[in-house]
């Protein structure tokens, strides 16, 4: 079962990313978008979506420190294992508690507006589901190892996640990681295969060339072409 967990599911999982990924984009281009649905309500959507991405990436922002960047580089910079533990506890607890808010609005906004019920498929409920119990169970596992410089998962998950892509995973390093923090890589591994199938395959073409974007020029008019423009007797020309 360790061997399956820890050395088998995260290249099945992976395979299923990129294969989806290729899948999604020759066959489903038209598809690959979060089906807004705006049209129908946006007031609470107004809150709620800002709420759920501004928190999501901080989650994201979280995990790529934690499992990518060495024990080592953040100590080299001065920060001790103490005050990391403190900016991960109160930091990663804060964006998961607005990323919980912004998908219970959103779950609460497709359930009470009628016309965003009927547009929802059960994709987006499994979808949901699953984002809800990975996000949850994150936190559950932060809050309950909090007692001293909590559990340092930087000496075991996060090798065990560098090792994956040198292709010989380091599984003895899960060996003696809490259930709660097993439970928690499992759910996230599921979430990451069904990215590609779900509404969530939109976070691969968000507009990030929007900020490095040019500068859009106005130019004024000219003043003396304020103003109505004088009748014309006849037919204008069309321009070419």
């Amino acid at each position: 079962m360790t061997t399956l967990l820890w050395g088998v599911l995260p290249y099945v999982v992976i395979t299923l990313l990129v294969a989806g990924l290729i899948w999604r984009h020759r066959y489903d281009k038209y598809g690959w978008t979060s089906r807004s649905s705006q049209l129908y309500e946006s007031r609470l959507l107004n809150v709620a979506s800002p709420a759920f991405h501004y928190g999501i990436l901080f989650v994201l922002a979280g995990h790529v420190v934690g499992l990518f960047v060495p024990q080592s580089w953040t100590s080299g910079l001065g920060v001790s294992e103490h005050t990391y533990h403190l900016f991960s506890l109160y930091g990663g607890t804060a964006a998961g508690v607005l990323t919980v808010a912004g998908i219970a609005l959103l779950v609460y906004r497709r359930r009470t507006r009628s016309p965003v019920f009927r547009a929802t498929t059960r994709n987006d409920k499994l979808m949901y589901l699953v984002l809800v119990a990975a996000i949850v169970m994150g936190m559950v596992a932060k809050l309950t190892h909090t007692s001293g410089d909590g559990y340092d998962y930087r000496d075991s998950i996060a090798p065990w996640t560098r090792s994956l892509f040198t292709l010989s995973p380091d599984i003895d390093r899960m060996s003696g990681v809490p259930v709660l923090y097993q439970v928690h890589a499992v759910i996230g591994m599921v979430l990451i295969a069904l990215v590609p199938y779900t509404r969530l395959v939109h976070m691969f073409s968000a507009p990030v060339q929007y900020l490095f974007r040019p500068y859009v020029v106005y130019r004024s008019r000219d003043p003396r072409q304020l103003g109505p423009r004088p009748e014309r007797r006849g037919w204008e020309s069309t321009p070419r």
